[in-house]
């Protein structure tokens, strides 16, 4: 217990916390999504387009991310349901070069952490590639760029989000912001920072996990 007490004492703030989001989405964010000639004119501007998912589809084969995107839409939206979360392994791992989130718990803590640092947040353009791995498993790109307001400014940010898929379920989500890859012991010159980058995105979720009741759902 005594060790505990000590361990909690150590966790920052909410506030540390909402700071420290605002400033590693502010440093990542680029401005604008880069589109190939003449189809950016063809998006609106506050509506997310799927192109792929509106031509015509002759074989009519439902994809993994024609499930998925909706509820993804919801939980970078601020606005996610417990069911949202079902599209989710109950091993499925999370992260983001601020955290790294593992089981179904944690990731949940992750998104409805979102309405606490950000008065508003959302995905307003998208398009998505999808490639069979094998039977039953997937590979969804879906390049974005995601909106956030944090103390009245607004804050674009390009992302590449990837989703592994097995039977139907995500087994890890990586949103790669800026579309650089995530910093780690394999992706750095120098392995040990990289392993420390990993410890601390750990113990950013840790934090976060505890600070939003352990993945509890909210109520009404």
């Amino acid at each position: 217990m005594a060790i505990t007490c000590v361990y909690l004492s150590k966790l920052p703030t909410q506030l540390s916390i909402c700071r420290l989001a605002a400033k590693k989405i502010s440093e990542f964010s680029t401005g604008k999504v880069q589109y190939p000639e003449g189809e950016r004119d063809n998006m609106g501007e506050a509506e997310c387009k799927d192109k792929e998912a509106h031509e015509p589809n002759p074989t009519n084969v439902k994809r993994a991310s024609d499930h998925i995107m909706p509820h993804l839409l919801n939980l970078y939206g601020s606005r996610p349901t417990s069911r949202d979360f079902e599209i989710y392994d109950t091993d499925a791992s999370f992260e983001d070069p601020l955290m790294c989130a593992r089981g179904v718990k944690q990731i949940k803590s992750a998104f409805y952490s979102l309405s606490k640092v950000f008065s508003e947040s959302r995905i307003v353009e998208y398009s998505v590639t999808e490639n069979t791995i094998s039977a039953g498993k997937q590979e969804i790109l879906i390049d974005n760029k995601q909106q956030y307001k944090f103390l009245g400014r607004n804050i674009d940010m390009i992302s590449l989000i990837r989703l592994y898929v097995e039977d139907g379920k995500v087994v890890r989500h990586e949103d790669w912001w800026d579309k650089k890859p995530l910093r780690n012991r394999e992706t750095v010159k120098i392995p040990l920072v990289g392993r420390m980058m990993e410890l601390t995105r750990r113990g950013s979720m840790l934090a976060t996990h505890a600070l939003m009741g352990f993945g509890k759902d909210p109520t009404g």
